[in-house]
């Protein structure tokens, strides 16, 4: 659900064509109530599904068509179908990284305020909350779906192999600092040959993540030549690069979930909704990855939002499906089944959630060590143009790891590009 551009494209017959079915209908049931069909748009698989029966129990009148496509089809439908003011869902999901471009569209969905939202935004972590909100925080774009927080899973068996504590209380004290990292990425590759990381990009993500700010400010200016956060985390990326203690292995390739399973790299550090990837990639590796916190701090990667469109014709029942479907209750069933974690802290303290452990692995809690790492998180501005800085950036590190070019003339070229494909928006 990550690391892919908003293509913005303009085919209008095409994205219409395949929208033309999507808007919300009603008729008139037997006792005269209106029946309400809203449309609903998601990407990937969040398993919504499965809670439409137990809604037609509350609004009996009222079914919900899911269509799901892939991450990036997904938000180019979605902005295509605003602009051209016809074709849109009556529920959309949007997320984190696309969230600010849609905020800067703000006519085009309703402001969930005016339904009530800010009675429930109690309920949801605060710098979830307020990544989708106005900067001003009087319009509400969407409700708050699933987060990232992200942690670093672990192979228990490249770990021992290496003489390095198994248990995720030790790994964490052993593993305090990203200097501590290293040192362990280094001993790991000197007793198994196998690298520490997958590939760059959560080495760099997870610790720009930490940073107390990213690739722009509030007002939209690109910073990463004077703020030092973004190329704090390129440089200690590309030193382990340089260590040969980062692998090559491109994410969502057959690669990479063969090596989850048979062990290529040691460490993932990702954030909490890859636990599916991994037990679905991997099922020979039951009880030989486990959990701990990352080195220096929480960080989160990914979630989303659900927001309304201006076209709907019953924005307020869908407001009530989304304010019950992301209620804590519900959040934390899609847990259980999806393994979304909720952005919703109430339950952390839940006994169902704190003592949840997961056998695959190694029995941790797994829901326990999201949760803290989740309590730690600190909102981060990310702005309009996030997904150009990060792609280039990113693309700079990967040109660093996989053809090993000059990582400071990469950088400078990344720079370069990010500037252009700004002027031209």
């Amino acid at each position: 659900m990550r690391k892919m551009m908003l293509i913005i494209g303009l085919v209008l017959t095409l994205i219409l064509s395949a929208c033309s079915n999507s808007s919300s209908s009603k008729t008139k049931d037997g006792d005269g109530k209106e029946n309400i069909t809203l449309s609903m748009w998601v990407f990937g698989s969040p398993g919504y599904d499965k809670f439409l029966d137990a809604y037609k129990k509350v609004k009996p009148n009222v079914t919900i068509k899911i269509q799901s496509a892939d991450y990036a089809d997904h938000h180019d439908n979605l902005f295509t179908a605003i602009s051209a003011g016809s074709g849109a869902p009556d529920i959309a999901m949007i997320e984190n990284g696309y969230i600010q471009q849609y905020l800067d569209a703000q006519d085009k969905f309703n402001n969930l305020a005016d339904f009530g939202a800010n009675d429930i935004k109690g309920d949801y972590l605060d710098w979830k909350w307020k990544v989708g909100t106005s900067k001003d925080g009087k319009f509400v774009l969407g409700i708050p779906t699933d987060i990232g927080p992200t942690v670093m899973y672990y192979r228990t068996d490249l770990f021992e192999k290496a003489g390095l504590p198994t248990k995720p209380d030790e790994v964490k004290g052993l593993i305090k600092t990203w200097d501590d990292f290293r040192e362990a990425a280094l001993k790991i590759k000197e007793k198994t040959g196998v690298p520490m990381t997958d590939n760059a990009d959560f080495v760099f993500s997870s610790i720009r993540d930490q940073a107390p700010e990213s690739y722009f400010n509030t007002k939209d200016e690109l910073i990463i030549e004077s703020s030092p956060y973004v190329k704090e985390a390129y440089d200690y990326t590309v030193k382990l690069i340089k260590d040969g203690v980062v692998g090559k292995v491109e994410m969502w390739s057959p690669e990479w979930g063969t090596g989850m399973n048979e062990g290529s790299f040691a460490t993932l550090l990702a954030p909490a909704w890859l636990q599916n990837v991994i037990t679905g990639n991997a099922p020979d590796a039951s009880g030989k990855w486990a959990i701990t916190q990352l080195p220096e701090g929480a960080a989160n990667d990914g979630g989303s939002y659900l927001g309304i469109p201006s076209q709907s014709k019953h924005a307020k029942e869908a407001y009530e499906f989304i304010a019950w479907l992301l209620s804590p209750e519900n959040q934390l069933e899609s847990f259980k089944a999806e393994g979304l974690f909720p952005s919703t802290p109430s339950i952390y303290k839940d006994p169902a959630f704190t003592e949840f452990t997961h056998e695959y692995f190694s029995n941790t809690k797994t829901a326990q060590a999201y949760a803290e790492a989740a309590e730690q998180v600190d909102y981060v501005y990310t702005g309009k143009y996030y997904s150009i800085a990060d792609t280039e950036i990113e693309t700079a590190l990967t040109n660093v790891a996989v053809d090993g070019r000059d990582p400071e003339k990469e950088w400078k070229e990344a720079v370069k590009r990010i500037k252009r494909q700004i002027e031209r928006q």
